[in-house]
């Protein structure tokens, strides 16, 4: 008898690579082994529930692998830095955790000795460029299965596929693709494909629970969280934890995210990030305080770059290391405490106490009064300061008249 192949599918325990575990297996006849890269957002429970379903489908073995603190050191922890936010609007949640998720499977795919690794996406999004280019990058010598892009299959032929193999599931939640880790979820479905509707309130996986407005603080440490709440954290992924857990039930940080993909079509997705938009905002306004005009300017440029790069599957290109290491020299005075009230559906930051607060000096209060000039050198500065525009102006006026 042939001996059958072995193929590592990175398993969500979604729709499309539920489909993959019985297509594989059955039509294919490949040995699956499932894997799933925790990136932070599945209880012990969910990760038992998804390696129960994986054999369920018919997966030889399953493994799950944690990536979350990788996740973290190499990536939240500059995002954080860099403020990022794709079209000032999403923080490259799904994103970013991706790159992770492919390394930690074609490593295992290389322990195991697979002669293959498979994936679920289709053929019109962003993570079939993430994985492919990551599993080439890193073993080149195996072969790469994508059957839901190479079929160019639907979720309704997904949900009848499986239901004819006697797969029984809520058909009626695998509706939506929700991506769920450290640094926010994602959620795609129907809706998402219209420009002209919105996720319904049920797709997202929180709710608002609140009964009442609230108050966090958060520690920072030359950029990284070092407490919440005046609690201490050394691990900075459980503070995230933390923070998501207080944030949680005011359903903060829910939005749509439009943006251009990297195979050059229009993307739309939902996506829930309290605590990832939360501590943006928070590290961002502390930063108004400590750094320099200068330094937020060329910061931002920088930062604008490394998201982008980060979203577009360049995480391994040499210059991202570049920029993480100006991210981290840039930190070294963004270290407070940030105040932010919580409410239903949104937050306000109200303010900092830090000791590099550039607006604590001695040289005065804006608005109010000066310490270190005087009314007649604010004169002299502002003819001087006015020259070049006056100049032009001056030779305007000279050629109209002309």
């Amino acid at each position: 008898m042939e001996k059958r192949k072995k193929v590592v599918l990175a398993f969500s325990g979604g729709l499309d690579t539920s489909f993959a575990v019985k297509y594989l297996s059955e039509d294919c006849g490949f040995d699956v082994y499932t894997a799933i890269a925790n990136t932070g957002g599945f209880t012990k429970e969910e990760l038992k529930e998804i390696e129960r379903r994986a054999l369920a489908l018919g997966a030889k073995e399953h493994a799950t692998l944690d990536v979350t603190k990788d996740y973290y050191d190499k990536s939240i922890k500059y995002m954080i830095m860099g403020n990022v936010l794709r079209n000032g609007t999403y923080p490259i949640s799904v994103s970013s955790e991706r790159i992770f998720q492919a390394l930690a499977i074609i490593d295992y795919a290389k322990k195991i000795g697979a002669d293959a690794v498979a994936h679920g996406s289709t053929s019109a999004g962003n993570d079939q460029v993430r994985f492919d280019t990551t599993f080439e990058i890193m073993a080149p010598e195996i072969e790469i299965i994508t059957p839901t892009r190479d079929m160019n299959l639907t979720r309704d032929y997904e949900i009848e596929y499986l239901k004819k193999h006697g797969y029984e599931a809520d058909f009626k939640k695998l509706e939506y693709s929700v991506n769920k880790g450290l640094w926010g979820t994602s959620v795609g479905g129907k809706e998402t494909l219209h420009s002209d509707q919105t996720l319904p309130e049920h797709a997202y996986p929180t709710q608002m629970t609140a009964k009442e407005n609230g108050r966090i603080t958060i520690d920072f440490d030359k950029g990284e969280i070092s407490a919440v709440n005046g609690k201490k954290f050394k691990d900075k992924v459980k503070a995230i934890q933390e923070i998501e857990k207080l944030v949680a039930p005011y359903a903060l940080g829910r939005d749509m995210h439009v943006g251009d993909t990297i195979i050059g079509i229009k993307g739309r997705v939902g996506f829930e990030a309290g605590a990832p938009l939360l501590i943006i905002a928070a590290h961002k306004v502390l930063e108004k305080h400590t750094l320099t005009k200068w330094q937020q300017y060329w910061k931002e440029q920088l930062s604008n770059w490394y998201g982008m790069f980060l979203h577009e599957a360049q995480y391994l290109e040499p210059v991202m290391r570049d920029i993480e290491a100006y991210l981290l020299e840039s930190q070294r005075n963004v270290t407070g405490k940030v105040i932010v009230d919580l409410m239903p559906y949104r937050f306000n930051v109200v303010g900092v106490d830090s000791p590099y607060d550039l607006m604590k000096t001695s040289f005065g209060e804006y608005g109010e009064l000066s310490r270190a000039w005087t009314a007649d050198d604010v004169k002299g500065f502002t003819k001087i300061f006015g020259n070049q525009m006056k100049i032009y102006h001056d030779v305007q006026k000279r050629n109209k008249k002309s």
